[in-house]
This record gives C-alpha cells, sequence and structure tokens, in this order.
C-alpha cells in the first residue's frame, strides 16, 4: 500500500488526543463524584466508578466506529488515487465520495485546482503548437529566399563574360539583396516572438515624438519603395505628436504594417502611394498606414488578427506570407495598453490605425498579470 495511504491505524492515531482528553474529563468526573459522595459521608463502590468508566469507553468506541464507518469510502478512494501514476492523476479530476463538510471543501479545492492545471496546460499546450507552427513556417518561408539567391549565384557562374556583364550583374546583386532583406524580416520576426514570451522584462516607456520614429522605420524601406515604384509620404497635424510608449516596440509594429504595405502593393501597376498619417485625437492620438494595394476581403477582415490567418491574399496573391505579422501588431499594441484597428476594401487598399490613450501604459503592468491581450472599450 502507498506509505502516504489512509488507514485505520493513522484514523486512530489522529484522534489519539481526542482519546486521551476524553478519558481524561471522565477521570475527573469519577475524582470529583467520589469527593462529593466521601464529604456527604456515602460509601464509595469502586464496582460502580468501573461500571461508568466502562459505559464511557463503550460510548467512545461507538463513536469512533461510526465515523470510521462514516469516513472508509473516502479513505478508500484516496488511496486508490494515492496509488496511481502520476500521469494518470494528473489526467483526471479529483472525485472523492465525500460526507463531511471538511472533505466536501477538499474535493471542492482540487477540482479547483484541477481545472486550473488543465487551463494552464491548455495553454502552454497551445502556446507550443503556435511556436512550433510558426517556427516550421518561419524555415520553410527562409528557404525561398536562400533558394533564390543560389539560383541567382549559379546563373552569374554560367554566364558568358559580356559587355552588358556590369548591369547583369548589378541586376543579380539587387535581386539578391531583396531576397536578403526577405531573411532579415523573417529573422526579425522570430526574435521578437520569442521576446514576446517575456513581454513585461522587455518593455522600457517613454515620451517619443511619432512622425520621426515612423520617417526612420520608413528610410529603412526606402530601396524596397523604389523597387515596387512606392512613393511614402507622412502627414502630420501638428509640428509634434508625442506619446507615452516603448519606441522599440512601436518600430517593431510599424516594421510590420509598412512591410506589409509594400508587399501587398508591388504587383499593383504604376506608382504607388504609401501614406502615414499621424493625428491628435480626443483620446491621444492616432497613426495610421494607408497603402494602394490590393486589399483584404470582407469575409477575411474579422480574422487577420488571428496567428497564422493568411486569407485569401496569402493563399493566392502573396505566397510568401505567414499569417503572424498582424497577429504580432494586435498583441504588442494591446500589451502596450494602445488599440489597433484596420479597414480595407478590395482593390482599393488598405488601412491600418495605431491608437495611442493618454493613460495606456498605466495599465500594462495590470494586463501582464491578467494575461495581456485582452482590447479595451472603445
Amino acid at each position: 500500500m502507498h506509505d502516504k495511504a489512509w488507514t485505520w491505524k493513522k484514523f486512530l492515531f489522529d484522534r489519539l488526543l481526542y482519546t486521551a482528553a476524553f478519558f481524561f474529563a471522565i477521570l475527573l468526573i469519577l475524582v470529583l463524584l467520589w469527593l462529593d459522595r466521601m464529604e456527604a459521608g456515602l460509601p464509595v463502590k469502586p464496582g460502580n466508578l468501573l461500571y461508568l468508566s466502562l459505559l464511557a469507553g463503550a460510548v467512545w468506541a461507538a463513536v469512533l466506529i461510526y465515523d470510521y464507518v462514516r469516513q472508509v469510502g473516502y479513505a478508500n478512494a484516496l488511496n486508490k488515487r494515492l496509488g496511481e501514476s502520476d500521469q494518470s492523476s494528473l489526467d483526471s479530476a479529483v472525485f472523492l465520495p465525500s460526507r463531511t463538510s471538511e472533505q466536501h471543501a477538499v474535493n471542492e479545492l482540487l477540482q479547483k485546482q484541477h481545472r486550473a492545471y488543465l487551463s494552464r496546460l491548455s495553454s502552454y499546450r497551445s502556446a507550443q503548437e503556435q511556436h512550433l507552427h510558426f517556427t516550421n513556417q518561419w524555415v520553410h518561408q527562409l528557404k525561398t529566399p536562400v533558394s533564390v539567391i543560389d539560383l541567382l549565384i549559379q546563373q552569374s557562374a554560367g554566364e558568358p563574360r559580356l559587355p552588358e556583364a556590369p548591369e547583369r550583374m548589378k541586376e543579380l546583386l539587387s535581386s539578391i539583396q531583396e531576397e536578403n532583406e526577405k531573411i532579415a524580416s523573417g529573422l526579425q520576426m522570430m526574435l521578437y516572438t520569442a521576446r514576446l514570451e517575456k513581454f513585461e522584462l522587455d518593455v522600457h516607456p517613454r515620451r517619443i515624438e511619432l512622425t520621426a520614429v515612423a520617417r526612420r522605420v520608413v528610410n529603412e524601406y526606402k530601396k524596397a519603395c523604389i523597387r515596387a515604384s512606392i512613393f511614402p509620404k507622412i502627414e502630420s497635424e501638428a509640428s509634434g505628436v508625442y506619446v507615452e510608449t516603448d519606441e522599440k516596440w512601436l518600430s517593431f509594429v510599424l516594421h510590420q504594417l509598412i512591410g506589409n504595405a509594400i508587399k501587398y502593393s508591388r504587383k499593383e501597376g504604376g506608382n504607388k502611394l504609401l501614406l502615414i498619417r499621424i493625428e491628435e485625437q480626443s483620446y491621444g492620438s492616432r497613426l495610421t498606414v494607408q497603402d494602394s494595394g490590393i486589399g483584404i476581403a470582407p469575409e477575411d477582415l474579422p480574422r487577420v488578427f488571428d496567428a497564422f490567418f493568411t486569407g485569401e491574399n496569402g493563399r493566392g496573391v502573396v505566397t510568401e506570407s505567414t499569417g503572424m505579422g498582424l497577429y504580432l501588431v494586435k498583441q504588442v499594441m494591446s500589451r502596450l495598453g494602445h488599440r489597433v484597428a484596420i479597414e480595407s476594401e478590395p482593390g482599393h487598399g488598405t488601412a491600418v490605425s495605431l491608437m495611442f490613450q493618454s493613460q495606456g501604459l498605466h495599465r500594462v503592468g495590470e494586463r501582464e498579470r491578467d494575461g495581456a491581450g485582452g482590447e479595451q472599450p472603445e
């Protein structure tokens, strides 16, 4: 039997103090009775005292037997659970036949803990599956630019040395640079996805100017915009719009939005406008990234912030989509205490708005304790 199992010996041992107190009380009663009769000059019969002692012992024994019978079902069920393997104990809920109020309370506590364990286990499994899925997709997406670079190098090595070779080499280098940018973008997404798990340890909020951050991120996409014939433009209603946020995480969000804008606009013909509009609102400030791309189908809009959702565009127009960009944008903005909204019309582009509340960052700690991710009410 399990060394921690409930046995009748342990049952008696647990009630040893009560037993000693009961018989000590009986002894005191007998002594008082004897003294009282002696004081009254009445004879004391030892047999009567012994009879009272045996009668009290029988009553106490009956009480113990009743208590044991009442709890033996609970004890047997407990012994059975204690004898099970650790894995089977974790996989099944705890249901013990309780008879007393204390047993009911213990059952409720065990079931509450089991539900909490299952909930936490489910969240960990979901996070692990999501991480594995993203890693597989990420590796698959990075194989494409690596293969393209290898193919370009082979083509370059096999071509004859012609007078137009410098121009051809410039083309090859430009293509290699484009593929290298895809690899860098994928590595950045992977790095920030890993950091998101310990977000509260990697947040350094301060007062920053939105136009400066947006201009710096746009400059990093200068070559990509030129290749795609996209003309970025930053509009701001005021000379300086300041918000309280984390500059590094906001830059990451803008990288995702501008990267998506270029990705889904480059196949459109002619010159395209990429507009970044910064406005002051009654609740705080708003930054909108609006592209001139292919837009998003109405039936896909409600799910664009779901992890791994690529929609119709990701399956047909842009095959290198991972479905993680907007998901990460939503997660980061929510954990920073800000909001994000999206509007789109097929054939007329997409606009993603980042909304910064004046008191948004004051709730970051609360959001982290509550699990983060809930959107603030309008």
